[in-house]
């Protein structure tokens, strides 16, 4: 029988507790385990790093609700990201990235793996032929944002895995923006799914967390062996969190979405704005493409601003409901200046976003709440 996302989220990798039939799966607080004799480890485990059960659950849930083969999961999205790369990449390799990309990531491959040797190029990827141009015979993978942060650009993940796989490299696709509800990369063709399971898998600003989901089980068997050798994983209370917030997903990500589209409404009505970037705008540039692979167009808003840079930070600082903060995707909405917090480590570089540029992540409070603080905020 095949399951809905929903069900899988609540159940995948979540059997009832056998000793005392608990229905959620209990955090496991221990960093080693008893032997049943020398190398007799009981059901696998043996140290915390390696595997624990709360991870376990966490993991299989990931897997299932991405359609993967093995899901792992991190200390922080950032830490997925450094394994991933390190474990399929050598000094001397090459990598595509998007020309418009989180901060933290730009930030990783400029200041952390280019010491290390790993080369790249930012390259728009909504446009295929490009992407194809940029690839050498040394070129290992094409790293994908889809929808992008924060300038939401779409990618066509089925082309591109083409182009990747001509190519003999890997397509990984960081998938937090649209989440596993709204977008399975992995079914479009990608090897690798990245998420900031901080952001809307954990969806309460509770918890810091990645994770890797691999399509293939030799591939997860890779990303696996350096979780483990590299060591960045989730304690056992953050991927309970994670978990708890994964339960819910589906039904949260149809109000963020909800509350977005009645947001959209009122910036493209508003007259200080001068731009609103949305996929679910048929103007917008990959409007047809996130259509066909996405189920809707998700919680994440830009927009830029009449009056520059200055205008652009006033908005932020006289929002009230919207909280002036890092991160997206919990229930509660922010609102964020990218080129001063988020993408700073960006200045400067290919990836640098504009001075009048406003990020909104959009939650899931009373909407018209949201639109009059909006509305003040914008004068």
């Amino acid at each position: 029988m095949t399951e809905g996302f929903e069900t899988l989220a609540i159940h995948a990798g979540q059997e009832a507790d056998p000793l005392t039939g608990a229905v959620v799966p209990p955090i496991y607080a221990v960093s080693t385990y008893k032997q049943d004799g020398v190398g007799g480890l009981r059901s696998g485990y043996e140290y915390s790093r390696s595997a624990n059960p709360t991870r376990t659950a966490l993991e299989e849930c990931l897997a299932a609700v991405e359609g993967g083969a093995r899901g792992l999961a991190f200390a922080s999205g950032l830490a997925a990201e450094d394994t991933l790369l390190r474990a399929v990449c050598r000094p001397g390799d090459h990598v595509i990235i998007p020309n418009d990309a989180y901060g933290g990531t730009y930030r990783l491959f400029a200041k952390v793996l280019e010491a290390w040797g790993l080369s790249y190029d930012p390259v728009p990827l909504g446009d295929v032929d490009a992407v194809r141009a940029a690839v050498r015979p040394e070129t290992k993978v094409v790293w994908v944002e889809t929808p992008t942060n924060p300038l939401l650009g779409i990618a066509d993940i089925a082309a591109l895995a083409s182009v990747a796989h001509d190519a003999g490299a890997l397509l990984v696709v960081d998938n937090t923006f649209a989440s596993p509800y709204l977008q399975q990369p992995l079914g479009l063709g990608a090897d690798v799914v990245v998420h900031s399971t901080t952001k809307y898998v954990g969806g309460h600003s509770d918890v810091v967390g990645g994770a890797l989901v691999a399509g293939s089980a030799e591939l997860g068997e890779r990303l696996a062996y350096h979780q483990n050798a590299m060591g960045a994983v989730a304690g056992p209370f953050d991927a309970w969190l994670t978990l708890r917030g994964l339960k819910t997903l589906g039904v949260r990500m149809d109000r963020h979405c909800d509350n977005a589209e009645r947001v959209v409404e009122l910036l493209l009505a508003h007259r200080n704005v001068t731009e609103v970037l949305y996929p679910g705008l048929p103007r917008h540039p990959g409007h047809e493409i996130a259509a066909k692979q996405m189920k809707r167009f998700g919680g994440m808003v830009s927009f830029r601003v009449a009056g520059g840079e200055a205008a652009a930070v006033e908005v932020c600082n006289r929002a009230r409901l919207f909280t002036l903060g890092e991160s997206l995707g919990g229930v509660e909405s922010l609102i964020e200046h990218p080129g001063r917090m988020t993408h700073a480590s960006a200045a400067g570089s290919p990836l640098e976003v504009p001075a009048d540029l406003v990020r909104l992540s959009v939650g899931i409070e009373t909407v018209d709440d949201l639109l009059a603080d909006l509305s003040q905020a914008l004068g």
